[in-house]
């Protein structure tokens, strides 16, 4: 059987290798997740490290806040 659409996504976001800019916990700095491949694209230049800095900003603030999710904008009109 085939795998429907919900499916195939899940897989291919499965098999990215999801990391933090720094390789730690990001319960231990406050930085957002990323696949390893766009933390290596961001971290090549100067804006996508400024990028980089201001979604990990807006993650440690709504960390602060108590919330578990934080709207950084890292993932914006990407298909994963």
């Amino acid at each position: 059987m085939a795998l429907k659409k919900s499916q195939k996504s899940l897989k291919r976001w499965s098999k990215q290798r999801w990391r933090t800019a720094s390789g730690k916990k990001s319960s231990e700095t406050g930085e957002v997740y990323a696949p390893a491949a766009t933390i290596k694209k961001l971290k090549s230049t100067a804006k996508g490290k400024k990028k980089l800095a201001a979604a990990n900003k807006k993650k440690r603030e709504a960390t602060k806040k108590g919330k578990q999710h934080a709207k950084h904008g890292q993932h914006k009109g990407k298909k994963r």
